[in-house]
């Protein structure tokens, strides 16, 4: 059995779900698992018929356990892009953080989040992951997951030193970009996504695919109203996101 790779994992628990990784570790996607009980979601993740993975597990309780070794490709990040990467099991490792999801979307236990913060902190330091390139499931699989929610508490990890985050501006109404709009405005708001890293086609129409995409956005970094339409708010916290950074 092999030995952790950080020590904030209490044990090995291995998944038979694993393969060679094709590419330099790039990200951390962080998913939630979805399942009723950690004892389901577990027996899931490592279990051959299952084939999905991930290299960690974070239980309600704070207890940490480790899949896949960081130098394998665990599968848990499927169909997927960020930034021209399209292979983000090769390029990324992930940690599957113990939440029934959006049927019960009840606060993450504190604990739990501490030590999801300390796990990211501890990977993000030894593989040198930018903290942009901290990502939620819903960022890289648009309009197919919508993971780990907009009720997962990125304010907290970001203030614990993890992720890219900034205060999402005030939601106050009045116009917004939304399907059918077309023009400058939505080519500008279409590229600062693409170079976010996110996505997208920039047409200048904002079309379903454009609405999936700020949906995205929202979910992570703007929660408190996650609708697809790029209102002032919306739009404010993708400048703030991106000033200074490139593409």
């Amino acid at each position: 059995m092999p030995s952790p790779d950080t020590p904030h994992a209490a044990d090995f628990r291995a998944s038979p779900n694993h393969g060679e990784r094709l590419r330099p570790i790039s990200s951390l996607i962080l998913h939630y698992t979805g399942m009723p009980t950690a004892a389901a979601a577990l027996a899931l993740l490592t279990s051959a018929e299952s084939q999905v993975s991930s290299h960690y597990f974070v239980d309600e309780d704070g207890t940490i356990l480790q899949l896949v070794p960081e130098a394998r490709r665990a599968w848990h990040a499927g169909r997927s892009f960020w930034a021209g990467e399209t292979d983000l099991n090769s390029a990324s490792i992930g940690i599957e953080i113990v939440h029934p999801g959006h049927d019960d979307p009840r606060p993450f236990p504190d604990r739990q989040i501490e030590a999801v913060a300390a796990l990211c902190r501890d990977i993000c330091g030894r593989q040198g992951i930018a903290s942009r390139r901290v990502l939620g499931h819903s960022d890289i699989a648009i309009g197919r997951k919508i993971d780990p929610g907009e009720f997962f508490p990125w304010k907290a990890l970001a203030e614990q030193g993890v992720g890219h985050y900034v205060a999402p501006a005030p939601i106050v109404g009045g116009a917004a970009l939304e399907a059918g709009a077309s023009g400058e405005q939505v080519t500008e708001l279409q590229r600062a996504l693409a170079d976010y890293g996110y996505r997208i086609d920039v047409s200048g129409a904002y079309d379903a695919a454009s609405e999936g995409v700020v949906a995205a956005f929202q979910r992570h970094f703007r929660p408190t109203l996650v609708d697809g339409r790029a209102d002032s708010s919306t739009i404010a916290t993708l400048r703030a996101l991106t000033e200074g950074i490139g593409a």
